[in-house]
């Protein structure tokens, strides 16, 4: 058997374990990379970039329906029709220019990358099966775990036929006509509504008895009334007890204590995402673990020295951007640099219409800590941007500290306002107060106003509400 010899080795190329091996090679470690399926893990390849390349495809073709009736803008259309099948290519073509992007990243930087499945052996010695070849025993100083994570399968409807996991989702050969979405998280919300838009008959279950439990209820309120708007139906409090193709979806509801059947030609299950921690040798390790996933400390070591983790393996937040920071946190550690990975925030983003951002600590968490808090929310209905773009729901809320203004968090809830994450982030990780906000002069007219806004007006000098 072929071997190599390396300082680090990275196991899965997907956002972190790709920064990580680029941002080592650009600091002179030798590394090795090695991944099974193409660069940019589930994120470039069937997760964030292929979804949101979706959900614009649907909203386009939404608005071209909407201008078919009749546009107050004054534009008028013929009958509109989409070919899925050219929207699944120009999908597929973005994911192919990034995922290439990444490839020549690695070898610009020097990164060996070998094209198969790892299987631990040690923590010094990993064997990874080459799609092409003879297998490679790689021997490293550092090994990093970067394995990522997969969709929660139901055991009733496992994946396969009828059954989409987020995957499948992605690639349809047909828009079904019956769409029934077993979970209101954010995958299952972002997706629900895409096929909603693209023609489908959709339905929500939830066992929750609300939509994007993890956020709270008033910014979820505007996504709660867009979904009935939109003629999603929705069955919260609801869990599904399996499927079979002549009835449908068997559901329990524990709200009204009944069962009922809901005919579906398409079920997507997502439930959630769990870390990938079996099938390529980590057992034999005997890491520290923390539930389901590998525990690390705030350098990203886990309980074996030179063994690092990083990304959805790790746990929550399961977030590409987490795992990028973690894994150039990690190349610079291995090149002998001090880094920590203390993030203030780490922004959350549910790309539904209208899109929720998160940053920072919500009023709830921050009296919970026991804080002493002020908040406040501008409203896009004032403000002018939101109006020329024909979305004015939703809100800018601010949180931060009574005495002396610190801004803990930021919240929005609104069309776009995804854009406003990396605002709100950089103000919290660079300690402003809101006088640095509300001060601080927003072009105008964009929907950025409402960040400024809302910190005057929790300064108690609100100018246009």
């Amino acid at each position: 058997m072929k071997e190599l010899s390396t300082k680090l080795l990275v196991i899965g190329g997907g956002p972190g374990g790709y920064v990580a091996a680029i941002r080592a090679g650009q600091l002179g470690v030798p590394t090795v990379l090695a991944e099974g399926a193409s660069p940019g893990g589930t994120c470039l390849n069937i997760g964030c970039i292929p979804s949101k390349a979706l959900i614009h495809a649907a909203h386009a073709f939404e608005q071209a329906r909407h201008q078919a009736k009749g546009s107050p803008l004054g534009i008028r259309v013929a009958d509109p029709g989409i070919d899925i099948a050219q929207t699944v290519r120009w999908k597929d073509g973005i994911v192919q220019r990034l995922t290439g992007g990444v490839g020549a990243l690695l070898r610009k930087a020097g990164v060996q990358v070998l094209k198969g499945w790892a299987h631990i052996d040690d923590g010094k010695t990993v064997t990874v099966k080459l799609h092409e070849g003879e297998p490679v025993r790689v021997r490293c100083e550092h090994l990093l775990l970067a394995t990522g994570s997969e969709p929660v399968e139901l055991p009733s409807m496992p994946f396969g036929g009828a059954i989409w996991s987020s995957t499948q989702a992605l690639s349809p050969d047909a828009i079904p006509k019956r769409l029934v979405v077993v979970g209101a998280g954010y995958i299952g919300l972002e997706l629900g509504m895409a096929y909603r838009k693209l023609g489908a008959d959709v339905t929500v279950v939830e066992a929750i008895d609300r939509v994007l439990p993890t956020y709270d209820p008033e910014l979820t309120q505007p996504v709660l009334e867009a979904l009935k708007k939109s003629g999603i139906t929705l069955h919260l409090g609801c869990k599904v007890q399996g499927w079979d193709a002549k009835h449908g979806v068997h559901v329990r509801s524990d709200v009204k204590a009944e069962d009922f059947t809901l005919p579906a030609d398409r079920v997507l299950v997502a439930v959630g995402r769990r870390p990938r921690t079996a099938g390529f040798g980590l057992e034999s390790l005997q890491l520290d673990m923390a539930g389901r996933h590998v525990a690390i400390d705030a350098h990203c070591r886990t309980s074996m020295r030179n063994v690092w983790a990083i990304g959805d393996v790790t746990g929550e937040p399961m977030l590409a951007h987490r795992a990028m920071a973690q894994g150039e946190c990690v190349a610079e550690q291995v090149a002998g640099k001090n880094r920590r990975f203390e993030p203030m925030a780490i922004p959350a983003v549910c790309f539904t219409d209208p899109e929720v951002v998160v940053a920072g600590r919500t009023p709830a968490e921050a009296k919970a800590a026991g804080i002493d808090c002020i908040e406040a929310h501008f409203p896009f209905a004032a403000n002018g941007r939101a109006m020329t773009l024909e979305s004015t729901t939703g809100f800018v809320r601010v949180v931060a500290r009574k005495d002396n203004h610190l801004i803990l968090g930021w919240q929005a809830v609104g069309g776009g306002v995804s854009e406003l994450a990396a605002a709100f982030t950089q103000s919290i990780e660079m300690g402003a107060r809101l006088e640095d906000v509300g001060h601080t002069i927003h072009a105008h007219p964009t929907l950025g106003e409402a960040v400024q806004e809302a910190a005057l007006r929790a300064l108690g000098q609100a100018l246009h509400v």
